[in-house]
């Protein structure tokens, strides 16, 4: 008797939440932002999508968020700013976000870098909650100095290189799995962050649009 080889069907693409050209972040996992600047790098990441934002860090942070002045990039009544009394329940907090899978983006302001099991415990929380809500949510830890935590899908660097009238910062990609390390000149238009020196082709604008509708 004659065997056939199954095949495989077409294996659809991951979604991503698109910031520029080649700089993409997977939906339903966990990256993280380091930097002096990565919390800039979160308000973009959030005014790239939809719906509601949840921000938890520890109440003794310094550099808190000021309402007026991220009202540029999205409107302040987004972002909902938790606050457990624990370091450590920064990190419990944000998997039950994420497992809700009520929360398009839950950003978790840590003091320091997490061990791996935390962070294949968010990514697990973030598949469970993509399954239950029908979409898939993303993660993001922002993280002192250079980073470094274990097991993320990807690790972002922004640094401020700002100039008189000018705002301007250094985006630099440490680490992903299927993309090298690349760095870009970010500055700041009318609509908010966008690759220096470079402005979107059509195709590249209908891609983000249709990136950003995914996660809605």
């Amino acid at each position: 008797m004659s065997t056939h080889p199954l095949k495989r069907g077409r294996e659809r693409p991951a979604p991503e939440l698109t910031l520029a050209p080649d700089i993409a972040l997977r939906l339903g996992r966990l990256h993280e932002a380091c930097g002096s600047a990565r919390r800039s790098l979160a308000l973009w990441v959030a005014s790239r999508m939809q719906g509601p934002v949840f921000w938890i860090s520890p109440p003794w942070t310094v550099e808190q968020l000021y309402p007026q002045g991220i009202k540029h990039l999205l409107h302040p009544g987004r972002v909902t700013f938790l606050s457990p009394t624990r370091a450590e329940d920064v990190l419990w907090t944000l998997e039950e976000v994420l497992r809700s899978g009520e929360v398009p983006l839950a950003i978790g302001d840590l003091p320091g870098i997490p061990a791996l099991t935390p962070v294949r415990r968010l990514h697990l929380a973030a598949e469970q909650g993509g399954a239950a809500a029908g979409r898939m949510p993303l993660g993001l830890i922002l993280t002192p100095g250079d980073g470094g935590a274990a097991g993320v899908e990807s690790r972002w660097q922004m640094e401020p290189r700002h100039t008189r009238g000018l705002n301007n910062w250094d985006l630099k990609r440490l680490r992903a799995r299927t993309a090298p390390v690349k760095d870009w000149p970010v500055t700041m238009d009318g609509r908010g962050f966008a690759l220096a020196g470079r402005k979107k082709t059509a195709a590249e604008a209908t891609k983000v649009k249709n990136d950003l509708e995914k996660v809605e």
